[in-house]
């Protein structure tokens, strides 16, 4: 049994890469308790990401003290944030270790005292913070955690206590969000959270834990070859050796042996005198051209090499060097060059939204959205490759607003302003609203204005069983989801669009975009707008060729 009442940058450590590590471990299990039953629940993944970041960081740090790792902890989950789950996960991390940084060992008054500051950061980077979220169970634990702290014999009973009390917390959720009690799940980034809170108990007690994913110091990771890339070499290993024979090989030998490294490879060479025979063969199966060899003799200078790694590593390095190259060359450009007085940065995905963006003057392009946040790192890369004193940003998502909004935080020597965009339509719409003459502010709100007025629906398929706003849903469902919750369910894609739109339209209703994505036919999506114009005579249909993933249709009415 664990008793003591202090810890170290040495523990501190280990708890938090334990913690890291249960995380991920349960990462698709929370994904899968997201409200929505959509194909893309990613909250399990967003926090994994953002937590792996600064883990990444801490894996590379020999005998850390408190404060390069209070460091290492911060800096790296608040660039690796994803998601708002991940954004919140990295602010309790950096109120928790700047409280600390300072310290050379942790008591439990210390620890207690971290999570309070951990919680108020938190709720800070929130502009509308809700209950029965990773909010409450982070404030609920450091809650009980300071008023236990005092009186704890030690730390293993401290931390089992305030785990307890976080535990329960989470099941309380549902009572206080009745969307997840209709759902019949727990907030998953309150579950994010107790399963990093897990690990790090597991760490303090010592329990065996495998960290060698962190670390960064042990080599190269292996990447994986993409199937056509390794579908382009057909052979995989590079075959080389000397045969010392025993015996002169005759000419029907070598024809034989010739015959059979043609039947196992390519790209043969076999060249033979009296005494040694010097053979090179590209082949999926090096051991049987070894073990035919050996019938002649003693093999010397024996070389196999994985063509496909090697491939694979080339590809890197050549991608490396090329956005080395083009990085460098764009920060010449971009020295040279006056900064113009306002860019555009904007989150998109599919082909058809992309080009769209960018005929609207979009500088630069996040690929992203709901099935991939992009993280507080991509928004920082991206301001940095727009030279432009004030930058707009439209996330387009709910779930990106908040990394937008840390990212804006950390840049010093331009004005970013986020517009805080939930849909691709509003974004589309804010970007129109822009006016050049008008200051920033104006812009900003005149934006807002727009947005304001843009109603969303966007259909997709259910992976799960679930009841939503009073809707059974079943697996394989399709779904309208709107800015506030479900609007259609059903089993036929058109007829659900059709009710999606029913549902959002009113009497002051214009224009009706529709976007379709990279599963619907243009077909079939000008059947649905032949449709809407028919059974919405005074409105404007407009039909546009998304190329989204997942999203069969995102519709827009304003």
């Amino acid at each position: 049994m664990v008793n003591t009442k202090t810890i170290d940058a040495k523990i501190l450590s280990r708890m938090f890469l334990a913690g890291a590590k249960n995380l991920e471990a349960k990462k698709e299990w929370i994904n899968e308790l997201n409200v929505f039953p959509v194909p893309d629940g990613d909250t399990g993944t967003n926090m994994t990401l953002t937590i792996m970041s600064a883990a990444s960081e801490v894996g590379s740090l020999h005998d850390p003290d408190m404060e390069t790792l209070a460091k290492a902890i911060s800096s790296g989950s608040l660039r690796g944030a994803r998601g708002n789950s991940g954004v919140i996960l990295s602010q309790l991390l950096r109120g928790f270790t700047r409280s600390v940084r300072k310290s050379s060992e942790l008591t439990a008054e210390d620890i207690a005292a971290a999570m309070e500051k951990g919680v108020e950061t938190a709720y800070k980077a929130v502009m509308k913070p809700k209950e029965g979220t990773i909010l409450t169970v982070a404030r609920e634990a450091a809650a009980r955690a300071a008023e236990i702290a005092e009186d704890s014999e030690d730390l293993e009973t401290f931390f089992n206590e305030v785990f307890a009390h976080a535990e329960a917390t989470l099941e309380k959720t549902p009572e206080m969000l009745p969307v997840l009690k209709e759902a019949g799940v727990v907030d998953s980034g309150g579950q994010g959270l107790l399963e990093v809170y897990r690990g790090a108990i597991d760490g303090f007690l010592g329990k065996e834990i495998d960290y060698s994913s962190f670390s960064t110091s042990g080599g190269p990771a292996v990447t994986k070859i993409s199937p056509q890339a390794e579908a382009d070499i057909k052979f995989g290993y590079c075959t080389e050796f000397i045969i010392l024979l025993n015996n002169p090989m005759p000419e029907e030998e070598e024809h034989s042996f010739k015959e059979f490294l043609t039947s196992i490879g390519d790209s043969i060479v076999l060249v033979a005198d009296d005494e040694i025979v010097k053979v090179h063969v590209h082949t999926n199966h090096p051991g049987q051209a070894i073990e035919r060899a050996l019938t002649y003799g003693a093999l010397s200078r024996m070389k196999i090499d994985n063509m496909r790694e090697e491939h694979q590593e080339k590809l890197i390095k050549d991608a490396e060097k090329m956005a080395r190259e083009q990085a460098e060359q764009e920060a010449a450009a971009k020295e040279a060059e006056p900064p113009k007085e306002y860019g555009f940065i904007s989150v998109s995905v599919g082909k058809g939204l992309t080009e769209i963006f960018k005929e609207l003057g979009v500088d630069y392009l996040i690929e992203g959205g709901q099935t991939m946040n992009p993280s507080t790192e991509d928004m920082l890369n991206a301001i940095d490759r727009v030279n432009a004193k004030t930058i707009y940003i439209f996330p387009n998502n709910k779930n990106i607003v908040l990394a937008a909004n840390q990212a804006r935080d950390l840049t010093e020597d331009k004005e970013i302003i986020v517009v805080p965009t939930k849909t691709i339509p509003q974004g589309i719409t804010a970007l129109i609203s822009f006016v050049p003459e008008k200051s920033s502010q104006e812009n900003a709100d005149t934006m807002m204005d727009a947005v304001s007025k843009v109603k969303t629906g966007q259909i997709t398929y259910a992976v799960r069983d679930t009841r939503i706003d009073d809707k059974e849903i079943h697996e394989g469902d399709i779904m309208g989801i709107g800015d506030s919750g479900m609007l259609a369910v059903g089993k036929e894609r058109a007829e659900v669009a059709k009710e999606t739109v029913a549902a959002m339209m009113d009497d002051e209703a214009e224009v009706i975009s529709v976007y379709y994505g990279a599963d619907i036919s243009e077909e079939e999506a000008e059947e649905l707008t032949a449709f809407l114009e028919e059974e919405y005579p005074e409105c404007e249909v407009e039909l546009n060729m998304g190329g989204q993933p997942i999203y069969y249709y995102v519709i827009s009415v304003e």
